[in-house]
């Protein structure tokens, strides 16, 4: 069995220690171009694309009570990730956009709130944060190496993501009504702290978490805000 997890611990900070560093590796080979870029692009690529298949054979492995939040993939990391392995691939513009503001207002999140409950060396903890260390790094990825840019003006992007979260609530809050699960913790909150234990009771937090979301995407906009775009998103760069 294997043992607990809990956040804010050696073993957490140890762990983001290791995926800050493969985040800045990444980075540097994406920027070299040739080779090194192809290798960078590709690899991170089908992190994004298998950990979902890897992740579903790691917690076969524990002896642990199976539900469905462990097994349909429709958390928002789970979909950020899928999204992200094909805008790697395709380059296509929404699916960047995507990738850029839900992997960093959500999943980076995630990896300072780890909604998981069992430890190293277990395969579920490992596959855990490779996933969402994937996602993080390629929603970085995508405007330093790729040369991706949200839309002109600066505010759209953030507003049509917003949109794309509220239709993912509507749809969640239904999948969890049928089934009895809590993917996106829309529910109830995680069982191990997280920001949604300070934003009031249910269903109020989720009014607090859509106004959270919608700052953060206006802020992760803003380093674009000067430059000058095409109303569509710009042409990805191609070393």
């Amino acid at each position: 069995m294997p043992h607990a997890f809990h956040p804010f611990t050696t073993e957490h900070f140890i762990t983001l220690g290791v995926g800050t560093l493969a985040a800045v590796a990444f980075l540097l080979a994406g920027k070299r171009g040739g080779s090194s870029h192809q290798l960078a692009t590709a690899l991170l690529g089908f992190l994004c694309l298998s950990t979902y298949p890897l992740s579903e054979a790691a917690w076969m492995t524990v002896d642990l009570p199976k539900t469905w939040d462990n097994i349909l993939p429709f958390h928002m990391c789970d979909i950020a990730a899928m999204t992200a392995g094909f805008a790697l691939l395709t380059r296509r513009p929404m699916l960047c956009t995507i990738t850029y503001f839900w992997g960093l207002a959500a999943t980076a999140q995630a990896l300072l709130t780890p909604a998981i409950t069992i430890g190293f060396p277990a395969l579920p903890f490992i596959m855990f944060f490779i996933q969402h260390f994937a996602v993080v790094i390629a929603a970085l990825y995508l405007p330093i190496v790729l040369g991706w840019r949200p839309k002109s003006p600066w505010w759209r992007s953030p507003l049509e993501i917003f949109g794309l979260s509220v239709i993912y609530l509507f749809f969640i809050l239904t999948i969890n009504h049928w089934l009895g699960s809590n993917f996106a913790f829309v529910s109830h909150p995680p069982a191990n702290p997280s920001l949604i234990d300070h934003l009031g009771p249910w269903p109020w937090y989720i009014l607090s978490l859509l106004g959270i979301a919608l700052v953060l995407y206006f802020l992760l906009a803003l380093p674009f805000k000067r430059g000058k775009h095409s109303p569509r998103e710009s042409t990805i760069v191609r070393p």
